[in-house]
């Protein structure tokens, strides 16, 4: 989500090198970005003397202006010894002395957007953004990896199916929708003979994709693990629709035209909805949300589990 603000900052500075610092899992998310002139891949885990040899990489550039759009340990310990003339982050409890110039998260007009959030720091540079800001933005896939995808299509012969993906996982448990309504809602979708359903999550969903797989009359497809990110991209640039929580596959659909669906929890949209993409979002009004998602006063995730698969699929058939 921090890719429009990068185009901002490239079409304001053409002539500035840009430089994108992230972990070595996400590396595939910016690769090929055009806005980017250099990207500094910090392997993981990483060690101590190894995170300092970085250091020590970045400030030999000498950089006039380093832009902390995480805010979290490593990120702030980059920002402090990067040796940058000017420091621009966000004004967080017990780091905003780190930063020259510091922005806030929170307005008296009420949530922002993550990419807004991001959009703020570029413009503490004295940018304005007068057309509509950008959308998401992830390079394509290679080409194996396209070949990778049109041979999983042609090989389960869905050229003539409304391919569904659907991520089966979460970030973490309250964020999980739950097993039994995952179940149910391919149930519901599986009735239609011309859709096809094709799991996508992590290693640790597994588990969860074989007793899927199992208690269905008519199984789906599961690439769960065996995508990178570009590859999870792909697929959904051929599919018809994209479910799942809020999670970073979801933001990966909102990059391409495939439609949405997305169910909310302890986090709101007006901070993390699918940015610019066709999409339509459920949630269930509490007043615990948002939460930390450290601690259930309910104990049962309500607040994402009350949201029924007969409600998500009710959504599902205005775009199949």
């Amino acid at each position: 989500m921090t890719t429009p603000a990068i185009a901002v900052l490239k079409k304001a500075f053409p002539q500035a090198l840009l430089t994108y610092v992230i972990d070595e899992p996400y590396r595939e998310l910016v690769e090929g970005n055009p806005s980017l002139d250099k990207i500094i891949i910090l392997p993981y885990p990483l060690s101590k003397a190894s995170f300092i040899r970085y250091i020590k990489t970045i400030r030999k550039q000498r950089y006039d202006v380093n832009i902390d759009f995480h805010g979290g340990p490593r990120a702030s310990y980059i920002t402090l010894f990067s040796r940058a003339r000017l420091k621009i982050g966000y004004s967080i409890k017990y780091k905003h002395f780190l930063y020259d110039i510091k922005i806030p998260r929170v307005t008296k007009e009420g949530p922002l957007h993550s990419v807004e959030n991001h959009l703020n720091l570029v413009k503490a540079l004295g940018i304005s953004i007068r057309s509509p800001a950008p959308p998401l933005f992830m390079p394509e896939a290679r080409m194996e990896e396209k070949q990778k995808i049109q041979e999983f299509i042609s090989e389960n012969k869905l050229e003539s199916k409304k391919i569904v993906v659907f991520h089966i996982g979460a970030g973490n448990e309250f964020r999980d929708w739950g097993f039994y309504n995952i179940l149910n809602l391919m149930k519901l979708l599986s009735k239609n003979k011309d859709v096809k359903i094709v799991m996508v999550g992590a290693g640790e969903d597994l588990k969860r994709a074989d007793e899927i797989r199992k208690k269905c009359m008519l199984p789906p497809i599961s690439l769960v693990a065996k995508l990178n990110l570009r590859e999870l991209r792909e697929i959904i640039l051929y599919s018809s629709l994209f479910i799942g929580p809020d999670s970073g596959p979801m933001h990966i659909a909102a990059t391409t035209q495939t439609p949405v669906i997305a169910y909310f929890g302890p986090t709101i949209p007006e901070h993390f909805s699918p940015w610019k993409a066709k999409a339509f979002i459920l949630e269930k009004a509490y007043n615990c949300r948002p939460c930390k998602q450290k601690n259930c006063i309910y104990g049962d995730f309500r607040c994402l589990r009350s949201i029924t698969p007969e409600e998500v699929y009710d959504a599902c058939t205005k775009f199949i």
